[in-house]
């Protein structure tokens, strides 16, 4: 990664869904863990607005398979349940919880000690995203370095931002990453309205480079 020099000593990523970790940080996490650094990670919603109207695959359900999908993953690249945190917010509608969502994030910043903050962009697509995004600007100002990642639309061109390159290693491993949460990559078939990551957003969240944006101070 180009940009500040030095390596944290506690990670926290933050992610508003559960894949979210997977999709902005994967390969950072990955040689964070390497090097010897505590990495948590926060998933601020349950993940159940993907597939509303599944039959097989009611919110219980679901949300369960969404926790179990980024526990797997995050294991196999040395993050163990016990530095995963589920905040179990409510998934499509978050800017109605949001004093809720920062509350939950001010106590895991100061719980793990985080001297690097990974959160999502202000500029994202998606609602839940921004209103993350907003809550973790509010808490670390004045706070540990914060470093933004893009997501939706998946495939944007992120200027001026500091570029972790992968190599090719790295990059079919995040791509079985992301293929695994099978929830949304075409596990579920029943729901008209749900959710489905197509082949160009996986090649898009799996390309040669993480890229995060420095939050200005």
């Amino acid at each position: 990664m180009r940009g500040r020099s030095g390596t944290p000593r506690r990670l926290l990523v933050i992610a508003p869904h559960p894949d979210d970790e997977t999709i902005g940080a994967h390969t950072l996490i990955t040689r964070m863990r390497r090097r010897g650094v505590a990495v948590h990670v926060v998933v601020v919603t349950d993940g159940a607005a993907s597939h509303p109207c599944s039959a097989r695959w009611p919110r219980r359900r679901l949300v369960a398979e969404r926790r179990r999908e980024s526990r797997r993953v995050l294991r196999q690249i040395g993050v163990t349940a016990d530095a995963v945190t589920f905040l179990a917010l409510p998934d499509g509608r978050l800017h109605t919880q949001a004093g809720a969502a920062r509350r939950g994030l001010a106590r895991q910043i100061v719980r793990r000690g985080a001297t690097l903050v990974v959160a999502p962009s202000r500029r994202d697509d998606h609602p839940d995203h921004r209103t993350v995004a907003a809550c973790v600007a509010a808490l670390t100002r004045p706070g540990p370095r914060t470093l933004a990642y893009p997501v939706w639309p998946a495939g944007q061109t992120v200027t001026g931002g500091v570029a972790l390159f992968l190599t090719t290693q790295e990059r079919l491993a995040k791509r079985r990453a992301v293929r695994s949460y099978r929830t949304q990559t075409g596990r579920i078939a029943d729901d008209p309205h749900g959710f489905t990551m197509t082949r160009r957003q996986i090649a898009s969240f799996t390309g040669a480079q993480e890229v995060f944006v420095e939050r200005r101070r």
